[in-house]
């Protein structure tokens, strides 16, 4: 399932979120319970299929579907990704994961072998037109494809202004990421462009569900937040990683010496299924 840096889509450099793994497990906030039990009824997961789960970093969609599945295929290109999500794999006793390092783009599976395939934070990564073509011929038909996500840090409350300010301030310094050649992966473009991707390739009933969480940061979440994402990383930040973290913690105790910062979180999926 190897790729070269040349094959990958968009020029993402494989070495995109190189050190993110740990943060990724400690600081990313897990996607909420309410919208996990939402995804299972809708999808009518039977509790004996498999799940493919795509770009699955450290495994925040593959643990806490395991238990649902007989069997559970959790890809992602990171190989520290992989072995971190191995070990918490280990940790919570789960045995039925198969963790593969590799693009998504490359998996070889049957026809019809999957009940349903996850793809959390990481569609806008992958070759959107490739992706729902092969996964329309690995899902039987009535089966679901669910692309996932969350919104952090976004609103016009003052500690998230003066976060965004203090980010700014450090861009221009940031030298290494996920570019290469000058040229930077897509961004997420949201539901609405993930619907029409879907319909387009060929599937059905695509809608968006949508959920809201309260949720109280502190300075270490924050912080450790950013270094889990590819452009703030400690990789990409180099040996000025320890001066962001200040920077930052400054600019919110600025905000609020008590170091809490509250927020209502924004968590939602679009699901489509195979005709």
């Amino acid at each position: 399932m190897a790729g070269t840096e040349a094959e990958l889509p968009y020029n993402i450099r494989p070495d995109a979120f190189a050190g993110t793994a740990r943060y990724y497990t400690r600081y990313r906030l897990p996607y909420p319970d309410v919208l996990m039990d939402d995804l299972r009824m809708r999808t009518g997961i039977t509790g004996k299929g498999r799940l493919l789960d795509l770009g699955t970093g450290p495994g925040r969609v593959a643990l806490p579907l395991a238990s649902f599945f007989d069997a559970v295929w959790a890809v992602d290109l990171e190989p520290e990704m992989i072995d971190v999500g191995r070990e918490e794999s280990t940790r919570l006793g789960f045995t039925n994961i198969r963790w593969l390092v590799g693009r998504a783009e490359d998996v070889d599976a049957p026809p019809c072998h999957f009940e349903l395939i996850t793809i959390g934070e990481a569609f806008h990564r992958l070759d959107q037109p490739l992706i729902l073509k092969r996964a329309l011929e690995w899902l039987p038909s009535g089966r679901f494809l669910v692309t996932m996500g969350g919104s952090f840090f976004k609103g016009p409350e003052p500690w998230k202004t003066a976060l965004r300010e203090a980010e700014g301030r450090w861009k221009g310094r940031i030298t290494t990421g996920q570019s290469v050649g000058g040229k930077v992966a897509d961004p997420p473009r949201g539901p609405s462009h993930n619907r029409d991707v879907m319909q387009a390739a060929g599937f059905a009933d695509v809608g968006d569900y949508e959920f809201t969480v309260p949720h109280v940061w502190d300075l270490d979440s924050v912080i450790g937040c950013l270094y889990s994402s590819s452009v703030c990383s400690r990789h990409a930040l180099g040996d000025r990683a320890s001066d962001f973290g200040a920077d930052i913690r400054r600019a919110l105790l600025a905000c609020d010496p008590r170091g809490e910062y509250p927020d209502v979180l924004q968590f939602g999926y679009t699901l489509a299924r195979r005709p």
